[in-house]
């Protein structure tokens, strides 16, 4: 398959189309919602077939708290996708998200700090 961006195989067709289609066409969410935002299921049941397969897949992750950039790793779709319905689903009342608290609009510094820590480590 041939190389299309940063020597990453090229998505199939057919799943750019349908995320596409999933979102509604759109790229970004209605309400800000950052990548490393974190999403829990608002409901321990499972959700029914009148949700789509993406929404139920979400669910079902995030019965253990994830970040938004997990999500869309883990369901490989694209981030913007991935920040779409987890802001739609938040708009629903099927997920909780825990946005990060940021002090004149930048990151806590000790937040930064810790995880500059943990990098160092690895």
């Amino acid at each position: 398959m041939a190389s299309w961006h940063n020597g990453e195989p090229e998505p199939e067709r057919s799943s750019l189309v349908r995320m596409y289609a999933v979102t509604g066409g759109r790229t970004a969410p209605r309400t800000g919602l950052a990548m490393e935002a974190l999403v829990s299921s608002a409901t321990s049941a499972q959700l029914g077939a009148t949700y789509t397969r993406e929404y139920r897949a979400i669910s079902e992750l995030c019965r253990q708290v994830r970040s938004v950039a997990e999500i869309s790793a883990l369901l490989g779709v694209p981030l913007g996708v991935a920040r779409v319905l987890v802001a739609d689903m938040e708009a629903d009342g099927l997920v909780k998200v825990y946005q990060p608290q940021l002090e004149a609009g930048l990151p806590d510094r000790g937040l930064l700090e810790r995880v500059l820590s943990g990098l160092r480590r690895l």
